[in-house]
């Protein structure tokens, strides 16, 4: 079963979301809070596999929150999807750097949403790579940010910092492999290795620390 928590200020919007996903077979809605300090007591007291994550709630936002729950050793294994109005949102990049899995539109139909629950719970990001690309490319220009250093890359063979920077480019293990020449099984291993070594949860964070550190530019190239 997926243990599944849902923070959402809007009575209405926590109970359907709640009432679909209980209706499904293989998951289990444990708990549902209305801001992000329930959020994160209740994530304490049920260590849920997935929680759905309203980003605008008062007292304390979801960005807070998530940030709050994943910096707890005992939730590990939790994922944060996180809910939003708008495509294209700043809180969107912020709730992916603080490590959320993922987002999705709250006006996503019944299927995408139980489609997504699934899809976080088995470790996976959310969305294809090449979207959460584009988004995380285009808060970069907007922000001109500068990059952040991350001296975990420095542990990086030059074959795994290649896969990296494939992985931010928004490819697939798949398209990897041909691009690199090797098996599929191979890039596996490899994004494995660049996961353990750089303590990431899922592409989705792979992608921000690629572009945020400066490994790749919002232009799509590589900075050597």
């Amino acid at each position: 079963m997926i243990r599944v928590l849902i923070a959402d200020d809007q009575t209405i919007v926590r109970a359907g979301f709640a009432a679909l996903l209980a209706a499904q077979p293989d998951i289990d809605v444990v708990a549902q809070g209305g801001d992000g300090r329930e959020a994160v007591r209740l994530a304490e007291t049920h260590r849920p596999d997935v929680v759905l994550m309203d980003i605008r709630m008062p007292g304390m936002d979801g960005i807070d929150a998530t940030k709050r729950i994943l910096a707890d050793p005992a939730n590990a294994s939790t994922r944060v999807l996180v809910l939003t109005t708008f495509d294209v949102d700043e809180y969107v990049y912020e709730a992916l750097s603080a490590g959320a899995s993922g987002f999705l539109l709250k006006d996503a139909t019944a299927d995408d949403l139980v489609s997504a629950v699934r899809v976080v719970a088995r470790g996976d990001a959310l969305l294809a790579p090449q979207v959460t690309g584009r988004l995380i490319k285009e808060f970069s220009r907007q922000r001109r940010a500068r990059p952040r250093p991350a001296p975990g890359l420095a542990t990086l063979t030059a074959r795994e910092t290649e896969v990296l920077g494939l992985i931010a480019g928004g490819l697939s293990n798949g398209e990897i492999a041909r691009s690199l020449v090797v098996s599929e099984h191979t890039v596996k291993t490899h994004v494995a290795r660049v996961f353990t070594k750089l303590g990431l949860r899922d592409r989705a964070q792979a992608v921000v620390l690629a572009y945020e550190s400066g490994l790749v530019t919002p232009g799509g190239a590589r900075e050597d």
